[in-house]
């Protein structure tokens, strides 16, 4: 009787250290649950990362590594593992000389708190409602969100452009920022580009005001 309750001990143990974690490549899908309210980590490799809100309660990632080369894609890993939180997704993978950079699309449920690093590239958020702490060391920042309900936004640039028409901002130079409080406002936002460009974009919402349909 003691062999197969060791084997299956072996197998439950086994389970439960890659319980819930999924992988791709850049040529295929990944899929996988994720409830709104989450908290998603992303950490990527230098690339172009488009995070999109949707209805669906899920995780969803497809990548296109711009030069046709499915044994490029194949060398571009991507990795989701959840957590009591939400979960972390990792884009790894090497910086090929021949590819001009991977554009990989995130659908998320639209009401996903977003937690982004990336050492080079662009990132566009459009339609996720929560908070959000993004930096990029060399590149672009877009956060684009129709009704703009930020208790605290916090946007600066070490050299390079915050552009923050909601707070009639332009600013370009070496250390511009663009703070921000709203007493009622719902989310945080935290957005940090080294070199490089940061715009927001959307609606501001008033306090105590009904946000009007798209």
């Amino acid at each position: 009787m003691r062999f197969p309750v060791a084997i299956t001990c072996a197998v439950l143990l086994c389970g439960v250290g890659g319980f819930g974690q999924t992988t791709a490549t850049c040529d295929q899908t990944l899929t996988a649950p994720l409830h709104a309210r989450s908290l998603l980590g992303i950490e990527s490799r230098p690339a172009g990362l488009e995070i999109v809100g949707t209805d669906e309660e899920t995780i969803r990632v497809t990548c296109d590594a711009r030069n046709g080369d499915n044994a490029n894609a194949s060398r571009i890993r991507l990795r989701f593992s959840p957590n009591a939180t939400g979960g972390k997704l990792k884009i790894e993978g090497e910086h090929l000389r021949h590819n001009h950079g991977a554009q990989i699309r995130i659908e998320v449920p639209k009401r996903t708190s977003l937690m982004v690093r990336m050492f080079a590239g662009e990132i566009k958020v459009e339609q996720v409602s929560g908070d959000k702490d993004i930096t990029v060391g060399a590149g672009q920042i877009t956060i684009d969100n129709h009704n703009w309900n930020y208790r605290s936004v916090d946007a600066s640039v070490s050299i390079g452009q915050v552009n923050a028409p909601m707070y009639d901002a332009n600013k370009g130079g070496f250390f511009r920022s663009v703070s921000k409080s709203t007493q009622g406002g719902e989310y945080r936002l935290h957005a940090h580009v080294t070199t490089g460009q940061i715009d927001l974009k959307g609606k501001r919402t008033e306090p105590g005001s009904t946000p009007k349909p798209d």
